[in-house]
């Protein structure tokens, strides 16, 4: 049975993959997705939202506006070195024909998950903030989804926005200390894994030539992004940040984790790093670490199998 994914995203260049992968496979369910600030304005990763959407064919997916910026602090600005001036790789983008949906994300998140009970993942491919916000106004939310997966963190390397953090936690830290801190079943799909998930120009050349209007729009894209990595980080090609996470709930048996409470550091020159409590039992954690339910946090990955299966359903 399909797995019912609701996909928090602010669409970004690996958001369009990520959104294509689930798009094209039949082990999820895309219930619809709620947009977030990021990569972009979050007036301009809706609009990338719908575009996506259009252009795989699948408009009876809706589209719901959320966060403006984080919870406690002003929201940081685009990123447009990584992902264009527009999110999409300064890539012409067509007009679109839809809108969003007229309802507040946690209202609509919750709706959601309350006719469904136990039977929805949401998966956060940006900042967490949309799914911190409906935790604090419906508190039994974290009873009735199935599970949480967080595309973000660094549990045991560096980061890559600053030397301490990962993007899309530095983004709001405050947002992802409370959503790591739930009851509700959660899976952290950070740089731990996804640096290790290395797709080659070679293999972009074999998504980007398939046949369907998804795989040209991705080779119009991808190429400022797979510039940024390549300057930046020294490899050929690109990481498969969010594709990865898409990944681990198709085939999460291609993943080693290990359970250990975590916290964000929301202060100082390294807000934003995930913090886990390798050592730590649940009777003898430091005072930070105490009562904090245990994360499943992403280690290793068969990394040849994930961009296998990648190639194969996006071209």
């Amino acid at each position: 049975m399909a797995k019912k994914v609701i996909l928090d995203t602010d669409p970004g260049v690996d958001d369009a993959m990520a959104i294509f992968l689930a798009v094209v496979s039949p082990e999820i369910e895309l219930l619809g997705l709620t947009t977030i600030f990021g990569n972009a304005d979050v007036d301009v990763t809706t609009q990338n939202a719908l575009l996506l959407l259009e252009l795989a064919g699948r408009q009876d997916i809706p589209v719901i506006k959320g966060a403006a910026s984080p919870l406690v602090r002003p929201y940081a600005g685009p990123v447009p070195h990584v992902h264009g001036d527009n999110g999409l790789g300064n890539a012409v983008l067509p007009a679109i024909e839809g809108s969003a949906k007229s309802i507040e994300v946690a209202d609509w998140v919750y709706q959601q998950a309350s006719e469904a009970p136990g039977e929805i993942t949401m998966l956060t491919v940006g900042p967490v903030t949309n799914l911190a916000i409906a935790f604090k106004k419906y508190p039994d939310l974290v009873d009735l989804l199935r599970e949480v997966v967080v595309m973000g963190g660094n549990a045991d390397i560096p980061g890559n926005i600053t030397p301490a953090a990962e993007a899309n936690i530095y983004n709001d830290p405050e947002a992802a200390d409370l959503v790591l801190g739930t009851s509700c079943p959660t899976t952290m799909v950070g740089l731990d894994v996804t640096h290790q998930v290395n797709m080659t120009g070679e293999e972009i050349r074999m998504i980007s030539g398939g046949g369907k209007r998804l795989n040209q729009f991705l080779g119009e894209i991808i190429p400022l992004y797979q510039a940024f990595f390549e300057a930046t980080n020294g490899i050929d090609g690109i990481y498969l940040h969010d594709p990865t996470a898409v990944m681990y709930l198709i085939a999460p048996e291609l993943f080693k984790t290990i359970d250990c409470p975590m916290r964000v550091e929301t202060e100082s020159f390294s807000r934003g790093k995930t913090w886990p409590n390798f050592g730590g039992t649940d009777h003898d954690s430091p005072e930070a670490w105490e009562n904090r339910p245990r994360v499943s946090i992403g280690m290793q990955v068969d990394h040849k199998a994930v961009i296998q299966e990648v190639i194969a359903r996006l071209s």
